[in-house]
C-alpha cells in the first residue's frame, strides 16, 4: 500500500464556512445550534438544529449553475472549493486521469425531493421539474464536483446513513493505496434540515425536544441527554499520495493509516450490545495501522447525545483499550455542530486532522450532569493542548454500520 496524507481542508457547517473561523469556534466551545430560520418550523415538535446561517454560494460560483444543485449538493462544491484552494495544487497541471472523487451523503437532495413532491400533489405531474432526479440523487455532489474540475478519476458517491462521509474518505484512502489515483476529493455533504425530513426523525423518538433551549440540546455522554440534534454541512478533505505530495512541497497535515468497517447485523437504529460493531471497526482500523492501544492519543467519538450510541460507544472504547481507556481524551463534535447525518464522518475527520496538526482538542461542552456509567475522559472543561500521536475517528450509522478512520503525526 502507498500512503497517503491529507493535505487540504474545506468546511461548511454551523460553525463556520472556512476553516480558521470553524476551529477557533469549536476550540472556544461554541454552540452552532439554534432555532430554524430558513423556514417557519412552528407546526414542528422540534423546531431548532445545526442551521449554516448566511450560506451564500453565488459568492463562488454562476447563480445559474446554482439553480441546478441542491443545498446538499452546493455545500460539497463550497467546500470542495476551499480544500483544493487550501492544498495550494494547481488541478489543471495534474492527469486528471489520477484524480477521483468520493462523496459521501446519507439523504442526498431531499430538500429538492421535498418542493417537488409537493407540487406533483397540488400542482400535478408535468409540473414537477426536469431536474429533479440529477438534483436529487445523492451521487450528483461528487459528480459536480468531477464535472467542475474535469476528474475522471474514480467517481462515485457512498451511502451508508452517519458513515457515509467516513466511507468516502476510507474508500479514498484506499483507491490511492492501491494505485487507482494519486489524488482524491473527497468527503461527505448533508442538507436535512426540512420539515418533511426532520418529522421523520422527531416521530421516531431520535431527536432533542430542547426548544427552549437549542444551544444546549446536544448533551453526549451527560446523564440527561434525551437524543440528538440534526444539522447540515459539508467536509470535504484532499488526499493525495506522499510522493506525490512530497514532490510539489505541500503542506501535510497528517497520515491517514487505518481505516475499519464492520456491520452490526443486529438492529436498523439500535446499535449492536456493548458496541460490539465500533469495537471491531475500531480495531481493525488499528490492525491496518500496524498500532496498538498504547499508541492512541485521542478519540474522535460519534458522541450523538442518544441513550444508546453514547454508552455503546463508551462500551467498545473501555473493551478495546482496557484500563488505558480512562486515559485517552474522548470528544464529541456534535455537542457544539448537531449531527449532520451523512457529513458528519468527514466533519469529524477534519476536526480529528486539525487536532494532530495543532496538538489541541476541543471540549464537549453541555456535560454538566455526568452519566455514572459513562466515565472516560470528555474533556468537559474546554479546550486542551495535548501530545497526539494518532487518533481514531467513529462514525457508526442506522443499519448497523461502524467505520473508523485512524491518522497518525506525518513523519518522513
Amino acid at each position: 500500500m502507498r500512503r497517503v496524507v491529507i493535505t487540504g481542508l474545506g468546511i461548511v457547517s454551523a460553525l463556520g464556512m472556512d476553516i480558521e473561523t470553524f476551529w477557533n469556534n469549536l476550540l472556544a466551545g461554541k454552540s452552532g445550534v439554534s432555532k430554524i430560520s430558513r423556514f417557519d418550523p412552528s407546526n414542528l415538535s422540534v423546531q431548532f438544529g445545526g442551521e449554516v446561517k448566511d450560506f451564500d454560494p453565488t459568492k463562488k460560483f454562476d447563480p445559474k449553475a446554482i439553480r441546478r444543485w441542491d443545498r446538499f449538493a452546493q455545500f460539497a462544491m463550497w467546500a470542495a472549493v476551499d480544500a483544493v484552494n487550501n492544498s495550494k495544487i494547481s488541478l489543471d497541471n495534474e492527469n486528471k486521469n489520477r484524480i477521483g472523487v468520493i462523496v459521501g451523503s446519507g439523504m442526498g437532495g431531499i430538500e429538492t425531493w421535498e418542493k417537488q413532491h409537493e407540487i406533483y400533489l397540488t400542482k400535478g405531474a408535468n409540473r414537477v421539474s426536469p431536474l429533479l432526479i440529477p438534483m436529487m440523487i445523492p451521487d450528483i455532489a461528487a459528480g459536480n464536483i468531477s464535472i467542475y474540475y474535469k476528474l475522471r478519476g474514480p467517481n462515485y458517491c457512498t451511502t451508508s446513513a452517519c458513515a457515509s462521509g467516513a466511507n468516502a474518505i476510507g474508500n479514498s484512502f484506499r483507491h490511492i493505496g492501491e494505485d487507482d489515483a494519486d489524488i482524491m476529493v473527497t468527503g461527505g455533504s448533508e442538507a436535512p434540515i426540512s420539515g418533511y425530513c426532520m418529522s421523520g426523525f422527531a416521530n421516531m423518538g431520535a431527536l432533542s425536544k430542547r426548544n427552549d433551549a437549542p444551544e444546549k440540546a446536544s448533551r453526549p455522554f451527560s446523564k440527561d441527554r434525551d437524543g440528538f440534534v440534526i444539522a447540515e454541512g459539508s467536509g470535504i478533505v484532499i488526499l493525495e499520495e506522499l510522493e506525490h505530495a512530497k514532490k510539489r512541497n505541500a503542506k501535510i497535515y497528517c497520515e491517514i493509516v487505518g481505516y475499519g468497517i464492520t456491520g452490526d447485523g443486529y438492529h436498523i437504529t439500535a446499535p449492536a450490545p456493548e458496541g460490539a460493531g465500533a469495537y471491531e471497526a475500531m480495531r481493525c482500523a488499528m490492525h491496518e495501522a500496524k498500532l496498538t492501544t498504547d499508541d492512541i492519543d485521542y478519540i474522535n467519538a460519534h458522541g450523538t447525545s442518544t441513550d444508546l450510541n453514547d454508552l455503546c460507544e463508551t462500551q467498545a472504547i473501555k473493551k478495546l483499550f482496557g484500563e488505558r481507556a480512562k486515559q485517552i481524551p474522548v470528544n464529541s463534535t456534535k455537542s457544539m455542530l448537531g449531527h449532520s447525518l451523512g457529513a458528519a464522518g468527514a466533519i469529524e475527520f477534519i476536526v480529528s486532522c486539525l487536532s494532530i496538526y495543532h496538538q489541541k482538542i476541543h471540549p464537549t461542552i453541555n456535560l454538566e450532569n455526568p452519566d455514572p456509567e459513562l466515565d472516560l475522559d470528555y474533556v468537559p472543561e474546554g479546550a486542551r493542548s495535548v501530545p497526539i500521536r494518532a487518533a481514531l475517528s467513529n462514525s457508526l450509522g442506522f443499519g448497523g454500520h461502524n467505520t473508523c478512520l485512524l491518522i497518525k503525526q506525518f513523519k518522513n
